[in-house]
């Protein structure tokens, strides 16, 4: 399924010129674009209030339908009444012609551009014009996705093609209409949420809340409040009887994001709750009973968790009924262009740039890339680039530090795969022969610890006790003297 932008973009027209309400409902019906329409301020207001918008046209000829003259603008009153709730939404002025509306031009525009406009459009509508504006507002690269997830306004898509990514796709809208429990496993930055979240809206629960908990982010004695909820006067600070979310979640689905993070000693708490679907607020003595589908997710490996003790095999036994995995951005690397157009669309606007090209050097070195952050760290290096480049070409060379850091682990993952770690460790065995110098030391130090964490140079630093950019430096520096190849 190939998305693009327009098919889900919104726009309001206030605009009393019916000429200029007919050119830009026609062709904004060719980009397959929704566009309401506001004849007056009043109007106006009340959609805006209503709706949430892509884009905004603010026409001059509202001020002369409602007869106003003066100082008074309506337009920019208007302009300012959705700046002060959206700041970044981009709105346009439509400047009416001289024979209809005789006025300066040239200083309405400016005072438009200083007030908060993003651009300005001549009437008559010049559809050129109008096209370089949604161009340069509403970025509409095509994207091929397996997903698309609704939520009220807001949908979320789960871009990609590759055949990991549909595999998991597939599983997860077999699993969705169960009523099993579901424990989602993956790299940090896979989309472990986004996957959880298909499951939900594809369920017979979809119209039920969905609720989502962190438990990373809290500990035990606040996680247990935080599920379960707790009584007033429970403990100091609880002024009121609160809901947990297990309640909030009533006859939906509970998301336990990184559930591996949860202490041992509350998983048996945990367990019981999930065994009887029933639980006493924290300080209350009232049994509360719920209908709550679990899914659960978890970064780590779940067998070492079990091995080490910091999981229990019963609660894994009853969140795992069915499993589902999330592959990790290495080895989807065919989506990396189509995930750069998606973060390109998302974000282009925010920070200034009108993109229209990939570099394609610089895809060359995102291709050759670990991405141990996954797709979250794709989409940081996309944000860096598109704030701290020039230019329609979107390259992370206008980014020296990016551009260092991509270049030299690429070079290290494709230095290590052909085996130069085996060789390096002969030519310092057989330069052993007369003693071992410093430096050598040092170069075979760097060279296990590079294999030891598969090339991530950033955990190799923390083993090494040095910075990132000092174990950079020295990469580099051997690389260019031909004591250490790349690892």
């Amino acid at each position: 399924m190939i998305y693009s932008n327009r098919q889900n973009t919104n726009c309001l027209i206030a605009e009393a010129n019916e000429r200029n309400v007919r050119a830009l409902l026609k062709f904004f019906a060719r980009q397959g674009m929704h566009a309401d329409l506001a004849d007056s301020f009043t109007r106006a207001v009340e959609f805006f209030d209503k709706n949430k918008y892509d884009i905004v046209f603010i026409s001059e000829a509202l001020q002369q339908s409602a007869g106003i003259s003066g100082d008074k603008h309506l337009c920019f009153e208007l302009l300012e009444n959705i700046k002060v709730r959206r700041p970044q939404l981009p709105v346009v002025l439509i400047l009416e012609d001289l024979q209809t509306y005789p006025q300066n031009l040239a200083d309405t525009a400016l005072r438009a551009v200083r007030s908060g406009f993003c651009d300005c459009l001549a009437a008559p509508v010049d559809e050129q014009k109008l096209q370089a504006i949604l161009d340069s507002y509403l970025p509409n690269h095509p994207v091929e996705t397996s997903a698309c997830i609704e939520e009220g306004e807001n949908s979320a898509r789960i871009v990609g093609k590759s055949s990991g990514l549909l595999r998991t796709i597939s599983l997860a809208r077999r699993i969705a209409p169960t009523e099993a429990a579901v424990l989602i496993s993956g790299e940090s930055g896979t989309g472990k949420e986004l996957i959880a979240h298909l499951i939900h809206r594809e369920s017979k629960r979809a119209s039920a809340p969905y609720i989502r908990v962190n438990c990373a982010a809290l500990n035990e004695s606040l996680l247990e409040s935080e599920l379960f909820g707790h009584e007033k006067g429970a403990f100091t600070g609880a002024i009121g009887m609160r809901k947990g979310r297990f309640e909030m979640a009533d006859g939906g689905t509970l998301l336990l994001d990184e559930i591996t993070e949860t202490p041992i000693h509350f998983q048996s708490k945990l367990l019981r709750v999930l065994e009887q679907q029933s639980f006493e607020r924290v300080g209350g003595s009232v049994n509360v009973s719920v209908d709550v589908r679990i899914i659960s997710t978890s970064n780590k490996d779940l067998s070492a968790e079990l091995s080490a003790g910091r999981l229990r095999r019963d609660l894994y036994y009853r969140l795992s009924a069915l499993r589902l995995v999330v592959p990790p951005l290495r080895t989807r690397l065919e989506d990396l262009p189509d995930l750069v157009w998606h973060f390109v669309n998302l974000y282009s606007t925010q920070t200034n740039r009108c993109i229209k090209n990939l570099d394609p050097v610089m895809m060359e070195m995102l291709a050759k890339y670990d991405w141990p952050g996954n797709i979250r760290q794709l989409r940081n290096v996309i944000i860096t680039s598109l704030v701290l480049g020039r230019g329609p070409t979107l390259a992370i060379a206008d980014v020296s530090w990016l551009f260092d850091e991509v270049v030299n682990l690429s070079e290290v993952r494709d230095a290590g795969a052909s085996g130069t770690v085996d060789r390096l460790e002969s030519n310092l065995n057989s330069d052993a022969a007369g003693g071992v110098s410093l430096e050598q030391v040092e170069r075979k130090a760097i060279i296990e610890t590079l294999r030891q964490t598969a090339g991530n140079q950033s955990k190799a630093a923390k083993i090494l006790g040095i910075s990132g950019r000092t174990l950079r430096d020295k990469v580099r520096r051997y690389t260019s003297s031909s004591c250490l190849e790349p690892v």
